[in-house]
């Protein structure tokens, strides 16, 4: 079967987004644009700041049914749905149930337009904190954030990375969740101190709720208590920290290669005795490691996909750049050297395209551990072969690729900071290196 199959009915799905994409996302870009172009300083990051083109395009992708598309391997349980009502139940369970391999396909084109994923409630880290808590979540955290995060109501972010440390290594994380158990044990809190950066989402004003990774510190529990201690690998835990708390402190936007993304945006966050209770506890102590894996694999191939569907559009706008400007006598395209960048271009989104698509078919069928081998080697791969792409888009554009009149200065920035979100390169690269050295030896004992 091919890698690209799908199912008649996903089909027609993709066919449908397909068209929202192109008749509804893109022509939407400019609006977005316009009106962020009137905000300055602080006010890019109130509600206001928020272009209506934004809930206007969500309103389209629901009656479209492209809405929760990302809910392919995790579905809604019922045990859930049964406690909402039936007008909330049927808007947020999507119209289809996928296998990550499709959901891939139709990540392609959500990634030709960076309104599309928030268009259709797919956009990171939305996703990601959204199949935390349908698969580690409480009934109470379910319908406390997931439903209004399920119906786009509200957003989301998760901090995990810090200022003064390496966080490429999560054991670096200096973030303290310290537990303290009253004196006549009645009761249980956690006190978080600590500071976060690309903290993405986190600047917007519709961002109500964050995942937060810290380590456990238990020195203030009683000496005779089992728990004084928290291993490299076992103290690291995640919480539920309502981004309202008055210990939860905005510090400054961060902006990436000049772009601040606003009215969403990433942060430098300060979490100042943020008192919280066992309800906020994700799973449990001890379970950071766990739930932030289960977050990254599907969603290292969510990004991967987006990223060649964004390089296709790049690839697309060179072909007709090259077509129909002249330089020398002759078209661009005629060039000897403009051939070669666009042989190049395509070659790399194919490579892209199946290799991810691989790995997702890989997940399906052995599950995210069983798969890290190809999911370390996509989000070492893909992030640079598409953003050759664009940069050789670029380059046929000429200064005019350099601007906002075009989405490839937009496009260079989202792809390189790619190549560090979710783990720099080095990082997959250790990991691919030493999953391949553990084949060869045990190749090597048969």
């Amino acid at each position: 079967m091919s890698l690209q199959y799908l199912r008649p009915e996903v089909r027609q799905l993709e066919m449908k987004l397909q068209k929202f994409v192109k008749e509804y996302c893109e022509p939407a870009e400019v609006e977005y644009e316009r009106h962020m172009e009137t905000r300055f300083g602080k006010e890019r990051w109130t509600r206001n700041a928020v272009p209506p083109c934004v809930g206007a395009l969500k309103k389209k992708a629901q009656e479209l049914g492209l809405w929760n598309l990302f809910l392919s391997t995790h579905p809604i349980p019922a045990s859930l749905l049964n406690l909402l009502s039936p007008e909330v139940a049927t808007k947020i369970v999507p119209s289809q149930y996928l296998s990550t391999r499709e959901y891939g396909v139709l990540c392609e084109l959500m990634g030709r337009s960076f309104l599309a994923p928030e268009a259709c409630n797919c956009s990171a880290p939305d996703t990601g904190n959204m199949e935390v808590l349908l698969k580690h979540g409480t009934t109470e955290q379910q319908l406390q954030y997931l439903v209004p995060l399920l119906e786009g109501r509200i957003r989301s972010c998760f901090l995990m990375t810090e200022p003064d440390v390496a966080s490429s290594d999560a054991l670096n994380i200096q973030t303290k969740l310290t537990k303290v158990i009253a004196e006549d044990g009645s009761s249980v809190q956690y006190v978080l101190n600590g500071r976060k950066w690309w903290s993405t989402g986190a600047m917007d004003p519709r961002c109500e709720v964050a995942l937060v990774l810290a380590k456990m510190d238990y020195y203030k529990l009683p000496l005779d208590s089992q728990a004084t201690s928290a291993s490299n690998h076992n103290g690291h835990t995640v919480v539920i920290v309502p981004m309202k708390h008055a210990g939860v402190k905005l510090i400054r936007p961060l902006t990436v290669l000049g772009f601040d993304d606003a009215p969403s945006g990433h942060a430098e966050v300060e979490l100042s005795d943020v008192v919280l209770d066992e309800s906020a506890l994700v799973i449990g102590e001890g379970s950071g490691f766990l739930i932030a894996q289960s977050r990254l694999g599907p969603g290292r191939i969510h990004h991967c996909m987006r990223a060649v569907g964004l390089a296709a559009r790049c690839y697309e706008l060179m072909l007709q750049r090259s077509m129909t400007r002249q330089a020398f006598g002759k078209a661009l395209c005629d060039h000897g050297g403009c051939q070669d960048m666009i042989a190049d271009s395509a070659a790399d989104i194919e490579a892209s395209r199946l290799l991810t698509l691989n790995c997702a078919a890989a997940i399906d069928e052995l599950g995210s551990h069983g798969a890290r081998d190809k999911i370390a080697m996509i989000k070492v791969s893909v992030p640079q072969m598409t953003l050759r792409v664009v940069d050789r888009a670029v380059q046929v554009f000429g200064g005019a690729g350099l601007g906002n009149d075009f989405p490839l200065a937009r496009a260079l920035a989202g792809l390189r900071a790619l190549r560090i979100a979710d783990g720099p390169d080095a990082v997959h690269r250790r990991t691919v290196a030493r999953l391949e050295l553990k084949k060869a030896i045990k190749r090597s004992k048969l």
